[in-house]
């Protein structure tokens, strides 16, 4: 749906100049400028090759009239743009932001309110799922966008004009866009659909498990595993997230996932044996091997202290036929609708809703289908598994 009524090189040439804030004075000046209006754009150039935590490069805000590249290298006090984050009457657009609101988080300790992800936005009102911001913007606006920065070094300076351009590039349209969208989502009655989600996206953009106690679940292909293997499992990955994050270095840096793998299922006793596991580096035995060991035998002693362990099994075959037909009456609603079904239904959710009732036959929505999704494909669903119940 391409919009003529508006003369978009406007926006480019705001791109091609943008404003640079290199000190701490000229962002508390363009802060109090962005108090003002009612929506702001805002993307971010972020390295992460050998840390756990993003580094900054560069933040970049759109206002509908200028491009502006923060340098993160050179400023240091962000508290003016905090606060702009937090104005409850400013709208931040951002598109495919999750990994942008979790730099937000680690950096500056805040995550930006209220939002509007216009990539969720164009779910919602059936333009696709997961649309890239180079196809939205040529889908809304009939302008191509250039990929030639996307690998760029944004820590190095000085920046490149073709780097500066490239990433103001990434909100000067956004403002517009947005505004197509909320038109959109208020002519098909989904803005609050899409606030709520938005909402969502914000609660997990904060780190809910920082320890990583959870991580272990992740581990699929070992749900068969005895209940002390379990908390060995858990004990170990949570070990390597503190570590990493201690550390800001990758997970697998500290401890590569098959190497967990391998140590569970041979359960070494010694260094010795720990050093004989399949795809161990010499570096860990020598330097975390105590750790590991430790971990091992107290096993017994931590399944103890929390005995509620678990790895979803693998769905009965029963199931292959029956998940067909759950996701024939998602995509029949999403259909109806005009909107993504991936939006409508996500994988996780269905498992969550199939696993409530596996012994019980009664079945619980969970939370993510239990707010706007409740009556739209959350009854529909329930009304599907009872179908099966009673036809055995």
């Amino acid at each position: 749906m391409k919009d003529n009524s508006y003369d978009w090189s406007v926006l480019e040439a705001s791109a091609q100049q943008p404003v640079h804030i290199t000190t701490n004075a000229s962002l508390a000046e363009y802060c109090a400028h962005w108090q003002s209006l009612p929506m702001i754009a805002l993307d971010t150039e972020f390295q992460r090759i050998d840390t756990f935590y993003p580094i900054p490069g560069l933040i970049q805000i759109g206002d509908d009239q200028h491009c502006y590249l923060i340098d993160p290298l050179s400023v240091d006090d962000f508290t003016p743009l905090c606060q702009v984050f937090q104005n409850p009457d400013v709208l931040k657009i951002i598109h495919a932001g999750s990994e942008d609101l979790e730099l937000f988080y680690h950096t500056l300790g805040v995550v930006p309110s209220p939002i509007f992800d216009t990539q969720l936005a164009a779910a919602f009102v059936g333009w696709g799922f997961t649309m890239g911001l180079q196809r939205l913007v040529e889908h809304t606006l009939g302008v191509q966008l250039g990929k030639g920065e996307t690998t760029s070094d944004w820590l190095k300076r000085p920046l490149s004009s073709e780097q500066e351009v490239y990433a103001a590039l990434d909100v000067a349209y956004l403002p517009a866009i947005c505004l197509m969208q909320k038109a959109e989502l208020d002519a098909h009655d989904r803005e609050a659909w899409f606030v709520e989600e938005s909402e969502v996206a914000l609660r997990n953009a904060i780190d809910v498990d920082p320890e990583g106690k959870e991580y272990y679940r992740r581990f699929s292909q070992m749900w068969g595993l005895p209940d002390y293997k379990l908390a060995a499992l858990r004990d170990i990955t949570m070990w390597r997230e503190k570590e990493s994050r201690l550390r800001n270095t990758p997970r697998n840096w500290v401890l590569r996932n098959q190497t967990i793998l391998s140590i569970i299922h041979k359960w070494p006793r010694n260094s010795y044996e720990l050093g004989r596991t399949e795809d161990i580096r010499h570096k860990v035995v020598r330097d975390e091997g105590e750790a590991i060991l430790a971990i091992l035998s107290n096993a017994q002693i931590s399944l103890k202290n929390d005995p509620f362990l678990s790895i979803s099994r693998p769905l009965p075959i029963v199931w292959n036929k029956r998940l067909k037909k759950l996701k024939a009456v998602a995509r029949e609603v999403a259909t109806r609708l005009g909107m993504a079904q991936e939006v409508l239904l996500r994988k996780k959710d269905l498992d969550a809703l199939i696993r409530s009732g596996l012994d019980t036959n009664e079945y619980q929505l969970p939370d993510d289908l239990n707010g706007w999704r409740r009556e739209i494909i959350g009854f529909p669903l329930l009304v599907q598994l009872k179908q099966f119940e009673n036809n055995g």
